[in-house]
C-alpha cells in the first residue's frame, strides 16, 4: 500500500467518459430503433368498415379533405403535382406503402384519381384509410 505525504492530495474524481458513452450509444439505438409517427397534415372523418384491418406500414400518407384538396406530408399539394410528390417519396422508401385517408364527404372522383397517379409512380400497394366498426 501507498503511503500518503502530506504534500500530495489523494485524487478522488470520478471518471465520466464510459457512462457518457454508454448513454450515447443508448440515445443512438433509440433513436434508429424508433418509429416514428407520421401524419398526412389533416384530420379526416374516416368512412366505416367492417372488414378494416390495421396496416402497420403505412410509410406514405395521403389525405383527401371534404372540399376537395390533397394533403401529403402536412402539406396541400394540388392534384396535378400528386404523382411527382408521390414518385420522390416513394424513391426515398422503395418497400413503404401507401394510405390514402379520404374523407367520407369527399369526392370519389379524386381518390381515383390520387389512386392512379400513385400506380403511375410505381407504387403497388395502395390501401384506403377506414374506421373498423365493431
Amino acid at each position: 500500500m501507498r503511503r500518503k505525504r502530506k504534500g500530495q492530495e489523494e485524487e478522488t474524481d470520478i471518471n465520466m467518459t464510459p457512462m457518457l458513452d454508454v448513454v450515447f450509444i443508448m440515445l443512438i439505438f433509440f433513436i434508429v430503433t424508433a418509429s416514428f409517427v407520421k401524419e398526412s397534415g389533416i384530420e379526416v372523418s374516416k368512412p366505416d368498415a367492417a372488414t378494416a384491418e390495421r396496416e402497420q406500414r403505412g410509410n406514405i400518407l395521403v389525405a383527401i379533405s371534404r372540399d376537395g384538396q390533397v394533403w401529403i406530408d402536412r402539406r396541400a399539394v394540388d392534384v396535378r403535382s400528386v404523382r411527382a410528390n408521390l414518385e420522390k417519396m416513394h424513391a426515398e422508401n422503395p418497400q413503404g406503402a401507401l394510405v390514402i385517408q379520404a374523407d367520407r364527404e369527399s369526392k370519389n372522383g379524386l381518390l381515383v384519381q390520387v389512386m392512379d397517379a400513385a400506380r403511375l409512380a410505381g407504387i403497388a400497394n395502395v390501401s384506403i384509410a377506414a374506421e373498423a366498426v365493431e
